[in-house]
């Protein structure tokens, strides 16, 4: 399992996915700050990546496009704790790991995860 970090996802998470063992990247590491949604989906399916964002964005695009890649997780929780919401979102990947690799969004939030298979 691979982690493509969105931009609006705090520095720090991406450091803590590596502590625990999650291959992560940040796009700031492989891509410009202004480049498009589009852009970032295309990356992560090109690479196998799962993008972990906030935003509704991803999944409008591939309801749009129906494609069945790439997974994405939406976090919907407060992020303020990054170490508590970190092992939360592993727990929540790891519970999902087949559907994640078939391709899926997962929302996840404090009380519980929501999972979508793909194609919408």
């Amino acid at each position: 399992m691979k982690l493509l970090i969105d931009m609006n996802i705090p520095l720090v998470y991406s450091e803590l996915f590596k502590e625990r063992g999650i291959e992560s990247l940040r796009w700031s590491e492989v891509g410009a700050s202004d480049a498009t949604d589009e852009e970032i989906m295309k990356y992560a399916r090109d690479y196998d990546y799962i993008v972990l964002t906030c935003d509704l964005d991803f999944s409008a695009i591939l309801s749009n496009t129906h494609e069945q890649k790439p997974s994405v997780a939406q976090i919907r929780a407060s992020l303020v704790h990054a170490e508590q919401a970190v092992d939360m979102i592993i727990t929540a990947l790891k519970n999902n790991v087949d559907a994640m690799t078939d391709g899926a969004i997962l929302s996840i939030d404090l009380k519980k995860s929501r999972l979508r298979l793909l194609p919408l």
